[in-house]
């Protein structure tokens, strides 16, 4: 299973829940939408999943999506489905069918979760209107995705995980006598990222987070194309500057000139390519 990524999509003033884990397939929280409409959202999704065309909507998705859906026991429930006696509950269908499009999650952050094909669906049920607003905000965290993981941005993500393992190999080698314990390595390590962090970024890891303590990603996750550049720059120089036998002083003073530098280059090219961008569109 892979890593969790959670977020939140604010919808005419209810936050409702969203995670993947692949960044293809998402899941939004059928409990927090159906909180737009009653104080009791368990109540208000079975409600939902006693309709006919529901229970068929959701068979449809799971044998386009779902291998090991079980249609037989879905024939049963399509048939007794929109009876006054049926009754159907997420656990219920999950159960039954070997369904993987609705997921219910306990814990303090849990509830039921649903694929967003099928969230957008019951959220059409509840309101059309809010459907609209929850799909003007989820479209806004697509295209903030999206843009995160362009290819520039990933690419210079990974020289800079690189550049890393050539730094970290660098302190290793040159920073660290043989009878340091694991926690005063671990330190080491962590001593050097902050030092380059605080060159480029003017501040710790710590220090960000505290500042932005409902942020999800790390500092450098949150970089600029041209901040991951130079840090990648800066990661190689450090390297070379370590085994000069530079102390971190003289280190710091030599990376911060490199990290201005470069940055206000990269500022330049940026500058000159917009006016040039610009200059095209007058002439076309």
């Amino acid at each position: 299973m892979g890593k969790i990524i959670k977020d939140i999509i604010h919808a005419n003033g209810i936050d409702i829940g969203i995670y993947t884990q692949d960044f293809e397939n998402e899941f939004i929280s059928l409990t927090d939408i159906a909180r737009y409409k009653s104080d009791d959202p368990t109540a208000v999704i079975q409600n939902w999943m006693r309709n006919r065309d529901v229970i068929e909507f959701l068979g449809l998705w799971e044998k386009l999506h779902n291998p090991d859906f079980n249609p037989l026991e879905f024939e049963g429930f399509r048939k007794q489905a929109g009876a006054n006696a049926f009754t159907m509950s997420p656990k219920k269908w999950i159960e039954a069918t070997g369904a993987i499009g609705i997921v219910s999650k306990a814990g303090r952050y849990g509830g039921t979760y649903a694929h967003s094909d099928i969230a957008m669906s019951f959220a059409t049920w509840i309101s059309p209107e809010f459907q609209l607003y929850i799909m003007k905000d989820y479209r806004r965290l697509k295209t903030d995705e999206n843009s995160r993981l362009s290819l520039n941005w990933n690419l210079n993500r990974e020289i800079s995980k690189l550049n890393y393992r050539i730094h970290t190999d660098a302190i290793k080698e040159n920073l660290m006598p043989p009878e340091l314990t694991s926690v005063q390595i671990a330190y080491t390590y962590a001593n050097e990222a902050d030092m380059l962090n605080v060159v480029l970024f003017g501040k710790t890891a710590k220090q960000w987070k505290d500042e932005n303590p409902t942020v999800k990603e790390n500092m450098r996750d949150g970089a600029t194309l041209s901040q991951l550049l130079v840090l990648a720059n800066l990661e190689s120089y450090n390297a070379v500057l370590i085994k000069q036998g530079k102390n971190q002083k003289e280190r710091m003073e030599l990376l911060r000139q490199l990290a201005v530098q470069q940055l206000q280059t990269l500022d330049m090219v940026s500058l000159n390519s917009l006016s040039k961008l610009g200059v095209n569109q007058k002439k076309n």
